[in-house]
């Protein structure tokens, strides 16, 4: 099924009123405040974020501080791995027998995108196009150009030479405004595609919904749907991690996907959740009170003295904390904000921490529980635990917000992931000791694992260390 990409042509009805909304965040407003629609003289099909230089000068230039690189605590945009020591140094055991375990970095910003997503080492010559869906602003004329035969075209030898012939850029203006208007706009067909099937009608929307939409259509959990490929959402149960968890048991398996791999520790059919910050955020606080995504991310600036403008620099609003928070904030100080934001972040660090720690022990109680030679069904029940303990946990690991974007539901979520992990743990146990295993030996050898892992100095290297002969390798 081929989808229209942008909501101008999918609900043409709706174009005037969308149009005489979407221009005061649409980069038209001129220096008395006041707005007017402006064709911009590019034409429809422009996907060169240099081509809006000229027009947008302020708004390209706040655009151009993506290329700068900082941190905040727990996150930011200087390129580095998620296997340091002070990141996820076990992600390696956690992910082991799939990419995620070979190279996994925090992320560095949208204008990398493309280059990030080239380099990776998860992206090998058997990599498909839904690879990069959300990477380049080449994708949605592919999509147009090849409908649903997009999705598994190669990643190297046939999307990327094709996108840098098209004069691609990494994710900017044409991937939320139409070139010609610079009205808001969808252009990744699976985001209204989802909408539609959760039953929200989106052909209507405020401005405000818009400011969130462009985000959402990418910042989001996902999987390829096993008969095309194409990126897929799994939202028609809900957006919380247990109603996505139900469909991924449900409707997903129905149609044949059932895994994203299988674990090499413990043998089970795993779920990798991507990058869930669009679901977070819409069941937590802000998401609720109906403040988008741009409000925070993208908030309006004052350039030249006089000129109001959205930024277009995309960074965590604790490098704004005056533009983005004390908006609505005022009676709070730019310190006491960020006091509250990262002693919520520090909180769910500690128990995304502890929740992993637990989740990998189980892997490897379950790995042992194969190799003694315990009753199948036992084994799959146990493997079930570990697939649901870590989905729980990786919808926080994944999601960029160190919890914020939604506290106590990612607490929830670490909750669930806990109780799943230590009632596999016990499961294993009870089996266990019927095959006179040695607990303390287990947990002994679960250690020099770890240790082996966590002290291994070459990041490429460190999944290696995950089996041994103790435990041995399960990927079938």
């Amino acid at each position: 099924m081929k989808m229209m990409v942008n909501l101008k042509r999918l609900f043409p009805l709706c174009l005037v009123l969308i149009l005489s909304v979407f221009i005061v965040s649409a980069c038209q407003l001129d220096t008395e405040g006041t707005s007017e629609v402006a064709l911009t003289g590019l034409s429809p099909n422009e996907i060169n974020n240099e081509a809006f230089q000229d027009l947008f000068p302020l708004h390209y230039a706040s655009y151009q501080k993506n290329l700068e690189m900082s941190d905040t605590k727990f996150g930011g945009s200087v390129l580095a791995s998620k296997f340091e020591h002070n990141r996820e140094p076990y992600a390696p055991i956690l992910f082991n027998g799939y990419g995620f375990a070979k190279e996994y970095n925090e992320d560095r910003g949208h204008i990398y995108a493309v280059e990030d997503n080239i380099s990776i080492a998860r992206i090998n010559d058997k990599s498909i196009a839904s690879c990069f869906t959300c990477k380049s602003s080449a994708v949605p004329s592919m999509i147009d150009q090849f409908g649903d035969e997009f999705w598994t075209k190669n990643f190297r030898n046939e999307i990327i030479p094709l996108a840098e012939e098209m004069g691609h850029s990494p994710i900017g203006c044409s991937d939320c405004h139409d070139p010609e208007t610079m009205e808001l706009q969808v252009t990744r067909p699976m985001f209204a595609t989802a909408m539609l099937e959760k039953g929200e009608d989106i052909s209507n929307p405020t401005l405000n919904e818009m400011r969130t939409y462009v985000c959402a259509q990418c910042h989001v959990e996902y999987y390829f749907e096993p008969e095309n490929k194409a990126v897929t959402f799994p939202w028609s149960e809900g957006y919380q991690p247990e109603e996505m968890f139900e469909y991924y048991e449900t409707i997903a398996m129905e149609s044949g996907f059932s895994k994203d791999w299988i674990h090499n520790v413990s043998g089970a059919p795993m779920l990798k959740s991507q990058h869930p910050e669009y679901e977070t955020w819409a069941e937590g606080t802000h998401g609720k009170a109906e403040v988008s995504c741009s409000d925070c991310h993208m908030p309006y600036t004052r350039e030249d003295d006089r000129k109001k403008i959205t930024s277009h620099y995309w960074t965590s609003p604790l490098k704004t904390i005056e533009q983005s928070c004390r908006t609505c904030h005022a009676d709070q100080t730019e310190d006491e904000l960020k006091d509250k934001v990262e002693s919520i972040q520090d909180m769910n660090k500690d128990a995304l921490d502890k929740a992993g720690d637990i989740l990998l022990t189980s892997h490897y109680y379950v790995n042992k529980m194969i190799t003694s030679g315990v009753p199948e069904d036992k084994i799959k029940q146990a493997q079930d635990l570990v697939r649901m303990g870590q989905w729980f946990w990786d919808m926080v690991s994944a999601e960029n917000s160190t919890g914020f974007h939604n506290p106590q539901g990612s607490m929830d979520s670490l909750k669930t992931s806990v109780e799943a992990s230590n009632e596999a743990i016990i499961l294993a146990t009870e089996e266990l000791v019927k095959f006179d295993v040695n607990i303390d030996e287990l947990k002994e050898e679960i250690e020099k694992v770890k240790k082996a892992v966590y002290d291994e100095p070459d990041n490429f290297k460190k999944n290696e260390h995950a089996t041994n002969d103790y435990f041995p390798p399960q990927k079938n």
